[in-house]
């Protein structure tokens, strides 16, 4: 979902393994961390998990999918019935702290029919609490219509800078959010994970760059840090995770801080790569290393090689989990890519960049799904 990613995970190998072990706490690690052998006792009964990253043809935003007045469950029954036909057992679901706070039972009863809902299509989402892309002023109410061309023109971040760069206010305004969420369905099984950051030193560079905090890498860690620690007193049953999404994690002096800390801290490991197979060849057994499942949470982006032909039959030989971005083309606009924000697309792209069927559920390649649903067995 990044705009420009120009440093995605750069290819982790053998060294990884001295950073941090199943059986060795790290000096970051925070109280509450699951066992390794409860992780993998955990993806033993989840099985091979493959998805989408999804949001409904009619949102353009989180805001948008949650809000009471354009909440559409039934594109959500719809849409979700194309997934289970593919054969998908889990979808990765933003949520927002502005719809939480606007109307928190209402909320609350959105995501829980959200729930009832794939749950009867035999998904389990993972929920993903906060956001650090794209737009960085949300605004709760009627969202802006998509600009023509522009991948993502609409996505909001969550928080906001306005409430990111004021630590003083989060225990009133994002505690109470993500303590309400992750306890309100705890204990849960329709719920798959928490994602608890999207990204969270993402500097939006190519788009909002210029709007975003010029010390937002410190005050994500710190709001990271604190995001984990509310989450982990609810004790829910399902693991936390924060996915590593860019930089260089093989020699600890040259490991971010915040990214050491996510690795430290998930039950699962989730990770972000949209390179192709050979990068991941290096990037995945050393995070396999760890101990704990492997998911990798955004992929597939066509021109630059991470395609459903190449990296999910990787996926499933590795048992490693794969959620792609992008489902279902509509007012998002993620079938253009990430460089529209350099110039704009008087028409669809001749490759699209993501996504998988078309509004009206025809696919965008037909090979494509009939490769996704060979590989989970409902070909």
């Amino acid at each position: 979902m990044v705009p420009m990613k120009r440093r995605l995970l750069s290819g982790a190998i053998a060294a990884l393994a001295i950073l941090t072990t199943a059986s060795t706490a790290s000096p970051q690690q925070l109280a509450g961390r699951w066992s390794a052998e409860r992780a993998n006792a955990w993806q033993q009964q989840a099985g091979w998990l493959v998805g989408s990253n999804y949001a409904p043809a009619s949102a353009i935003n989180q805001l948008e999918m949650w809000q009471a007045e354009t909440w559409d469950p039934q594109a959500v029954d719809r849409e979700l019935g194309w997934a289970q036909g593919l054969g998908f057992n889990t979808m990765r679901v933003f949520l927002h702290d502005l719809a939480y706070r606007q109307d928190p039972q209402g909320f609350l009863s959105r995501v829980d029919q959200f729930l009832a809902i794939a749950s009867r299509h035999g998904i389990r989402p993972m929920l993903v609490l906060f956001d650090a892309v794209w737009d960085p002023f949300p605004r709760a109410g009627r969202q802006h219509q998509p600009v023509p061309g522009l991948h993502n023109s609409g996505w909001v971040q969550g928080p906001g800078a306005e409430i990111l760069r004021d630590s003083a206010r989060w225990g009133e305004l994002l505690e109470p959010y993500v303590r309400g969420v992750v306890g309100r369905f705890a204990n849960d099984r329709r719920v798959l994970a928490w994602d608890l950051f999207n990204e969270p030193d993402n500097a939006n560079g190519g788009s909002y760059g210029a709007l975003d905090l010029t010390n937002k890498g410190e005050m994500s860690m710190a709001l990271l840090r604190r995001t984990f620690g509310w989450a982990r007193a609810v004790n829910p049953t399902q693991p936390l995770t924060a996915a590593p999404w860019k930089g260089d994690w093989v020699d600890p002096s040259q490991t971010a801080p915040i990214t050491q800390f996510m690795l430290d801290n998930s039950d699962v490991i989730t990770f972000h790569s949209y390179e192709p197979v050979p990068t991941l060849q290096r990037q995945v057994p050393a995070l396999k290393r760890l101990g704990r499942p492997v998911i990798c949470t955004e992929y597939m982006a066509r021109p630059r090689g991470s395609t459903f032909e190449a990296v999910l039959p990787y996926f499933k030989e590795q048992q490693v989990g794969g959620i792609n971005w992008g489902f279902v083309s509509g007012k998002s606009q993620t079938i253009y890519p990430w460089d529209s924000w350099e110039h704009r697309y008087p028409a669809e792209p001749p490759v699209w960049f993501h996504d998988i069927f078309r509004a009206d559920g025809t696919p965008y390649r037909a090979g494509e799904v009939a490769l996704i649903r060979s590989l989970t067995g409902r070909g």
